[in-house]
């Protein structure tokens, strides 16, 4: 194959980070992948520069390096010079600058710090998507004024030419044959009579953590239990070392409607349990792309998304809410017609944010005609 030309560098190489640069290795010759394991996200913010500056492979084939913002880039360029003369491309998957903090006050002004820096000697920087690089870029002067004085300034400005946006490209498997019957069929042969009688199945496929709000899903999920709406329930997705103790309180309340509960390590189970499903909800107080909704809505589900962060960038008005009590009452109309929302065609283009569509704008981002 030859020697390496784009060197791939993952501070946190795991979930929606590991995908992409498999994706990328897979797909883009002539690269080399060096990563950190997706463990104590703090730590590798803090001190992953120097760990992989010693890891490195030294190479004179190096054209490009691509790495995320988990990783100060300014440290790993200071301390092997050899990388600083690539053209260097960080991605964004998220940005600390507005990354929801219970207080402000617990706001740790390093993560944030390094990804300006990280920027500023940057030759692109990426986001996945609108709403990631303008609240990033609109926050940099307020976020700056945390520093008692000698501040520095203009830094959106000379950070804003080097920005765009390019989607993070989601590998949506064939799913055809795990759908069930109704999601296969035309509308004209469907059994709508089977369809009315099977309470709608609504799932959350999302991290067992606080920015995810799993609070407001699951209390809405028990308002709709009291009142007597027949639905059934799979609560999916990762958990990690601090579980929020609303799932272990709303197991119990919610068993009779419960279908799965929990993560599920085999992809095909977790494609398989979103195929069964109607309708898939995110009650997030933090987004910036949302792999999980849109996997979802591949696999035939109708999105019910907060009107806020990327969702508008991605979804149509209608499948957005504003309020705890909208949301509510979106779900309680959708389960009282599960036919009618089984047989609604949901207006999302998923194939723009595939692999197939955005893989001609990533073979040129990382293009071998970089600078030396």
């Amino acid at each position: 194959m030859g020697a390496p030309r784009v060197l791939l560098v993952e501070a946190f190489y795991g979930g929606s980070h590991k995908q992409l640069m498999d994706l990328l290795q897979e797909n883009l010759s002539s690269c080399c992948l060096c990563s950190l394991p997706a463990k104590k996200w703090h730590w590798r913010a803090r001190t992953a520069a120097l760990s992989l500056s010693q890891s490195i492979p030294t190479s004179g084939s190096y054209r490009v390096l691509f790495c995320s913002s988990v990783l100060n880039l300014c440290e790993l360029v200071a301390l092997r010079p050899d990388l600083a003369r690539l053209k260097k491309v960080l991605y964004f998957h998220e940005n600390q600058l507005v990354y929801p903090v219970r207080k402000d006050q617990q706001r740790d002004f390093q993560y944030g710090y390094n990804q300006v820096l990280s920027c500023l000697v940057a030759d692109a920087v990426v986001f996945n998507s609108s709403f990631n690089m303008e609240s990033f870029l609109s926050s940099i002067s307020s976020f700056m004024k945390k520093i008692p004085d000698h501040r520095p300034k203009d830094l959106e400005q000379l950070i804003r030419p080097k920005c765009e946006v390019l989607f993070y490209p989601v590998h949506f498997p064939d799913v055809s044959r795990l759908l069930p019957e109704h999601k296969r069929l035309g509308a004209a042969e469907r059994n709508s009579e089977q369809e009315a009688g099977k309470p709608l199945h609504i799932v959350w496929p999302h991290r067992w953590e606080h920015d995810k709000d799993p609070e407001l899903f699951l209390s809405t999920m028990i308002k709709l239990s009291e009142r007597q709406v027949d639905f059934q329930l799979s609560v999916l997705g990762e958990t990690f070392t601090d579980v929020p103790e609303v799932f272990s309180s709303a197991r119990l309340l919610l068993s009779r409607h419960i279908v799965s509960w929990g993560f599920l390590p085999r992809k095909q189970d977790y494609l398989k349990a979103l195929c069964d499903a109607d309708v898939v909800v995110s009650t997030a107080r933090h987004e910036f792309f949302g792999v999980a909704m849109l996997e979802a809505v591949h696999c035939g589900c109708y999105p019910l998304c907060p009107k806020a962060l990327v969702y508008p960038e991605i979804f149509p008005a209608e499948y957005l809410y504003s309020t705890p009590e909208q949301l509510l009452k979106r779900l309680q109309s959708l389960c009282r017609r599960p036919d009618a929302t089984r047989r609604h065609a949901v207006k999302v283009d998923t194939s723009s944010f595939s692999w197939s569509t955005l893989k001609d704008r990533y073979q040129t981002l990382l293009s071998l005609d970089a600078p030396l």
